[in-house]
This record gives structure tokens, C-alpha cells and sequence, in this order.
């Protein structure tokens, strides 16, 4: 049993900084971009050294309303185990839609969505978490997430809808500090109101991270710096408990080593000033310590949902999935002009990450790359994840004797045949180098 400390989200990109940094406790990878037979040699080094390593999911989407795939949650555990963790943690959301309990074509979104806080949800929500509880070999935390839209008929606040969680299912919550600053400015929602009514002591630990705001919208980007009015809820939830940990999220436009670390000096001020400032009986302490079992407290009796919660959650869910993702109409009592934005904020993730996965695409397609996804995914939503949604938009350009000129073609079809099969055809340098010759020319 120990306290986390201060702590940075390990990408990558700034992988040797985070190695080099003080005062780095631990770290939380995203567990999908990690596989346990081949760990990268930073992580290996920094667990060497006694650094933390925490696997943070994002595909379980325990808030929908199918079971939990079981391979999802067998790839988890053994990322926790390969990494030697003391918990997982995934969210509260759901980030698929449609299947068999709706009878329609299966849907992802891409990215976490909201669950409306209705009983339907929140027994289903238990369930779910109950079933992956069983299958991990870990304590599991989830996080409670940022929103850009609300959903109509809600019963519950966030609040208590995540109290009753932590009551029906003893699962502890990872409280990120920046997505109630995001659902103040989106859904107007008090981040005080909400500190008061969570259940703290079930606090695995805390996130940080920054974003901005356009048009009254704010952007959860984790590509900006923490702005102060994230720092000030961070104070005021230590006024209330000594979170274990609290970790720096930073997932694009990484700023020099020198930056990362003065933010973490801001977030260590954050909850000193907090520290000071508990009163009598209301937390305080050196800081709560992560224990193999429940977060404290009684755990009730768990109802099951009935198959009928399942199918209401199941169609509630995909006709909002499709609305933003197949344009199909907008779901009575939704706030149109925000599933727009939603909408456009899908797209433009799709486009970025399937630039990340198939960084040759960008380079083929040059400067229309962004205009030519956007068009594709207006009208195909995306069923199989980011590198099927890949092989499936280089082939919709080839379809339609796209992109021009000849030799961009060509480049695309060595690239969708080299990938498209069961084995690749040929060795991948040969479509890098074509493509290469592509941008060249482009920019010649």
C-alpha cells in the first residue's frame, strides 16, 4: 500500500523527458497503445527505477448497454499484470452503439460519449462494472468524463449518479478535475456541487489536464496548458480529502520539458494550497494510501437490469450515435446546435487519429487529405475501429478514382494492397518510398 504522488501521462513523444524529469512518482499509459509481450524500454527503465506504471483504458465503454467484451477486458488484465500495476482505470462512458440489442448496423463513435443519469443507465452501468470487477486482477477505477452535449430526462446528478455507483458496486473513481471544469462551461454544472456530493474516500487518484474555449464551447484538448480555473477545483477537492495521487495529462502540441514541469510545480501548489487550508474533520492527513479491495463503506445489493433496461439504454444510445455520426435526425429534447459541434468534433478526431495509425495516407494525399476524410466520414460512420476505418477510406477514394493525379493513385493502391490482405505483399518501404516521391512532387 502506498500513495501515488505527483505523476505525468507517458506518450511516446516526450517518453525520454518524462525519464529525465524530478520528481516523476508515476505514470498511467494508455493501455490500448501498449502490448505486454513488447513493452517499450522507457516504461521497462522507469518500472526498473520503482516508478508506478498505470494501464488507463478508453475502449471498454462500460457505460454502454452490450456486456463488456470479454477480450477487451482479458487485453486489460494482462497489461496490469505485465505491468506490475496496483489498479487499472477506464471510464464512464460509452463509445458504441447499435448490434444486436437494436437490430441495426453496429456504430462507433471514436471517442468517449456521455450515458444519460438515468436509473435504465445506472443499473446497466453496475452490471457492466460488476462483470469487469470479476475479470480483473486489479482494483478498477473509472473516471468521469468531460461532455459537450446533456441528455434530456436526466434523474440523477453526477454527483449522485456516481455515488450510487461507488455504493452498488465498490469500485473506486478517478476524478479528473479538468472534465467538471469542461461540463461547468458545457452544461452548466457546479464543480462544487458536484466535490460535495462525491463519495471521496472511494478517490483512487486525480487528472489534470488543459483545453480551451470557442464559440462558448469548451474543448477538452488535453494539447493545451491547464488553465486556472482547473488548478482552483483541484485546490478545492483538496479541501475536501488528500487525493493518493494526481497525474499531468498531455496527449498533443507537447511543449518543451521545461513547460511540462512547470505545470506540474502548479498542480503540486494546487493542492498544497488546499492542504492548508482542510479544517477539522475534513480530510487532511498525509494522504489515503490504494488498498486491493473495496473503496470503503458498505457495497449494496446489486440488482440485475432487466433485459428490458438493456434494450431502452441499447436504442436511446444508438440513435444518438447515429445521429452524430451517420446524420441520421437529432433525438427529441437534445440540444441541436451542441450535437453539431459533437458532430464536427467526431469527424476531425477520426481524421487525426487515422492519420496517426496510417501515417502514409497524409503523405500520398498531401494537403487534401483532411478535406477528402471528411467528405468519407459524413457519409460511412466508422464500425471497425481506427485502422479498418483506414484500409476502409483508402478504398472508397479508389472506388471513385480518387485521388488525382495518376501517380497519387497509384501510391494509394500500392498502400491499401500492401495492407488490405492477410500478409503483406511486399516489405512497407517500398509504399514509403513511393509515397515520399508523391510529396515531392507535390511540393515541387
Amino acid at each position: 500500500m502506498r500513495r501515488l504522488g505527483t505523476g505525468i501521462g507517458w506518450r511516446p513523444e516526450i517518453a525520454d523527458a518524462v525519464e529525465r524529469m524530478p520528481g516523476i512518482d508515476w505514470v498511467e499509459v494508455v493501455a490500448e497503445n501498449v502490448c505486454p509481450g513488447h513493452l517499450p524500454q522507457s516504461l521497462l527503465r522507469l518500472r526498473e527505477r520503482g516508478v508506478t506504471v498505470i494501464p488507463h483504458g478508453v475502449s471498454l465503454g462500460l457505460g454502454g448497454a452490450d456486456r463488456p467484451d470479454a477480450g477487451r477486458l482479458t487485453a486489460l488484465a494482462e497489461r496490469a499484470e505485465a505491468l506490475g500495476s496496483p489498479l487499472v482505470t477506464e471510464h464512464i462512458a460509452f463509445v458504441r452503439a447499435g448490434g444486436a440489442l437494436t437490430v441495426s448496423p453496429p456504430l462507433e463513435a471514436g471517442h468517449l460519449l456521455p450515458v444519460p443519469r438515468t436509473r435504465d443507465a445506472l443499473d446497466v452501468l453496475c452490471e457492466n462494472v460488476r462483470i469487469a470487477q470479476d475479470a480483473l486482477p486489479v482494483p478498477l477505477a473509472l473516471e468521469n468524463i468531460a461532455a459537450l452535449f446533456s441528455w434530456p430526462g436526466e434523474e440523477l446528478t453526477e454527483g449522485q449518479f456516481l455515488s450510487e455507483l461507488v455504493e452498488r458496486t465498490g469500485v473506486r473513481l478517478l476524478i479528473d478535475v479538468a472534465n467538471l471544469h469542461t461540463n461547468h462551461v458545457n452544461r452548466g454544472e457546479d464543480p462544487a456541487q458536484a466535490l460535495t456530493e462525491l463519495p471521496l474516500e472511494a478517490l483512487a487518484y486525480v487528472h489534470v489536464a488543459g483545453g480551451f474555449e470557442r464559440d462558448g464551447v469548451w474543448h477538452d484538448s488535453h494539447a493545451h496548458p491547464v488553465p486556472r480555473p482547473v488548478l482552483d477545483i483541484l485546490t478545492d477537492l483538496a479541501t475536501r480529502t488528500s487525493p493518493p495521487g494526481v497525474l499531468l495529462e498531455r496527449d498533443e502540441n507537447f511543449p518543451e520539458p521545461a513547460e511540462l514541469e512547470r505545470e506540474l510545480t502548479l498542480i503540486r501548489e494546487a493542492v498544497t494550497a488546499g492542504r492548508e487550508g482542510v479544517g477539522p474533520g475534513t480530510g487532511g492527513g498525509a494522504g489515503a494510501a490504494i488498498v486491493a479491495g473495496p473503496a470503503g463503506g458498505s457495497v449494496a445489493v446489486l440488482t440485475r437490469p432487466t433485459v428490458d433496461a438493456r434494450e431502452r439504454v441499447a436504442v436511446a444510445q444508438a440513435a444518438v450515435l447515429s445521429s452524430l455520426v451517420a446524420g441520421t435526425p437529432v433525438p427529441e429534447g437534445f440540444d441541436r446546435a451542441r450535437m453539431r459541434v459533437q458532430s464536427r468534433a467526431l469527424a476531425a478526431k477520426r481524421a487525426d487519429v487515422v492519420a496517426k495509425v496510417a501515417p502514409e495516407l497524409p503523405v500520398i494525399l498531401g494537403t487534401g487529405y483532411r478535406a477528402l476524410f471528411l467528405e468519407y466520414a459524413r457519409e460511412r460512420p466508422m464500425s471497425g475501429g481506427y485502422r479498418r476505418d483506414a484500409l476502409n477510406f483508402a478504398g472508397h477514394l479508389l472506388r471513385s478514382g480518387r485521388p488525382e493525379p495518376a501517380e497519387a493513385r497509384r501510391a494509394l493502391r500500392e498502400w491499401w494492397l500492401d495492407r488490405a490482405g492477410p500478409a503483406p505483399r511486399r516489405p512497407g518501404g517500398r509504399v514509403a518510398r513511393t509515397a515520399r516521391r508523391v510529396l515531392l512532387r507535390h511540393r515541387g
